[in-house]
């Protein structure tokens, strides 16, 4: 057995960690109730944009992953410092059934929904590809397309899963890759060893 499979998973999976803890753990945050939060980063610190309803007014927090938290100041200081956008996305993320439905906070989040959601059909697709063959073939067979359908998927849902910042998902996901794409190489190799020894025989 070889030892660069074993080497490429264990890269893959701390490639799959680093990506995630850079991006940083933002910790159980203190929000006020019925808080609307917006995830931002300010120079090299992460954490959120808090905004609350009180009396018709927004009264607005940055929270940050040490526990710090601002003053609260009001829209037209989150207008002037932080921007119109990331005040309309702060204070309308939530009021969207898409946004909550994917637990996402703005159309960007939808790109990486998709993504994940392409690889989950990409894998369900292999196994009912697998299934379909083995039933016209009478007997147990994976073909080609099951690892082709295994690695694109395994990719989308890696990419996914460090977005969403889950360490979880990415480990399920690093392991699998390497296999994946090995099985693709050790598929292709031995059709270059028949093709060879087919084209030997008939000479």
């Amino acid at each position: 057995m070889k030892w660069e499979p074993a080497a490429a998973m264990v890269g893959v999976l701390a490639l799959g960690f680093w990506l995630v803890y850079s991006q940083g753990t933002m910790g159980a945050l203190e929000t006020r109730a019925g808080a609307l939060t917006e995830p931002v980063r300010i120079a090299d610190e992460r954490g959120v944009l808090e905004a609350v309803r009180e009396d018709g007014e927004w009264s607005l927090r940055l929270l940050y992953r040490d526990g710090t938290k601002s003053e609260a100041f009001g829209e037209a200081e989150c207008r002037r410092v932080l921007g119109d956008e990331v005040f309309r996305r702060v204070t309308e993320s939530r009021t969207n059934w898409a946004f909550r439905l994917f637990n996402i906070t703005s159309w960007a989040g939808v790109v990486w929904v998709a993504i994940g959601l392409g690889g989950q059909v990409a894998f369900s697709g292999r196994m009912l590809l697998q299934w379909l063959v083995s039933e016209r073939e009478k007997r147990s067979v994976v073909p080609a397309a099951f690892w082709w359908l295994s690695l694109i998927g395994g990719v989308m849902l890696f990419a996914y899963f460090v977005w969403r910042q889950d360490v979880v998902g990415v480990l399920g996901q690093s392991s699998g890759l390497v296999i994946y794409g090995r099985n693709i190489r050790l598929i292709y190799k031995r059709k270059r060893r028949d093709g060879r020894a087919a084209a030997d025989d008939s000479e």
